[in-house]
């Protein structure tokens, strides 16, 4: 007993005791889902069909990955590994989406809430596209752009783009005028207003508008690969499901939600306290 006592002590030492707390009560609620999950295989209160054993799913990770081919093979172009390809199929949409929709919509949102009378008529527009949910366009998409990539980087890209422009366009309007003129009377050009005072002012919301974007991008995302994509998770899960292969299914829905929840919480949430710790909006004790 001292021994587990003794490296108790030096676990919460090393984590902290309230991020030990908070994480163990994150748990409490998988663990709760897990147990009935298992359950359900003992008692069968559900079909396999509609519920699959944890093990089928977790079997389904070996069988997706059985066509992988060897060293040899992939060097020579043999194409495999369904599981893999489908992850960073996904992964890679979601990447060139950020990188392409982020600095665009803060740029155009920077740009229109710098004019208060440009941004009051454009405010609306921002509503209008936000409201409408990025899976709505899919059917337009696929008359644009067919089935494959353009048009699951449509939907990424219409998701991403105006979640940030509209928070951009806000924020930037919610700056102090006696800012922007103090920069300007000590000889500040436009350019060092829009550093100096719009970005920072604005962060805080741009920020909120990138975790927005992520999380409503994903589900986009998702929903333009069961329909028209060629390829990722989505595409897994849709064909998955029209062969009845639930477990292929659940793997799937878990890997997606396994990815959007390490995205978000090892870069989304550090970088929003960063934001909030940086521009002085919170006392941080030294």
């Amino acid at each position: 007993m001292t021994a587990i006592n003794e490296f108790s002590v030096a676990v919460q030492r090393r984590f902290g005791r309230q991020r030990l707390r908070k994480f163990g009560l994150g748990l409490i609620p998988f663990i709760v889902l897990i147990t009935l999950w298992h359950m359900n295989s003992i008692f069968v209160w559900f079909e396999p069909v509609e519920i699959p054993p944890i093990a089928d799913v977790w079997g389904a990770i070996f069988w997706l990955q059985s066509d992988c081919p060897g060293i040899l093979a992939a060097i020579e172009g043999h194409n495999g590994c369904q599981l893999t390809n489908n992850i960073s199929s996904s992964i890679a949409r979601v990447i060139l989406a950020m990188v392409v929709g982020v600095p665009l919509g803060v740029a155009f949102g920077i740009m229109a809430g710098m004019n208060r009378v440009v941004s009051a008529y454009l405010e609306p527009i921002g509503v209008f596209m936000n409201s409408v949910s990025g899976i709505a366009w899919i059917p337009l998409a696929i008359v644009w752009f067919g089935v494959g990539w353009e048009t699951t980087l449509f939907i990424m890209l219409n998701t991403i783009f105006w979640l940030l422009f509209f928070n951009t366009m806000m924020g930037v309007r919610a700056v102090p005028k006696v800012l922007i003129q103090g920069v300007q009377t000590l000889g500040g050009s436009r350019l060092d207003v829009i550093l100096h005072v719009y970005l920072p002012g604005a962060m805080t919301s741009i920020i909120t508008g990138l975790r927005m974007s992520m999380g409503f991008g994903w589900r986009a995302l998702i929903a333009a690969e069961m329909i028209g994509g060629d390829s990722g998770l989505g595409f897994m899960i849709f064909v998955s499901s029209a062969e009845f292969k639930t477990e292929e299914v659940f793997l799937g829905v878990i890997l997606i939600s396994l990815i959007f929840l390490a995205t978000d919480r090892w870069i989304l949430v550090p970088l929003e306290k960063w934001t909030i710790e940086r521009w002085g909006l919170v006392w941080k004790p030294t």
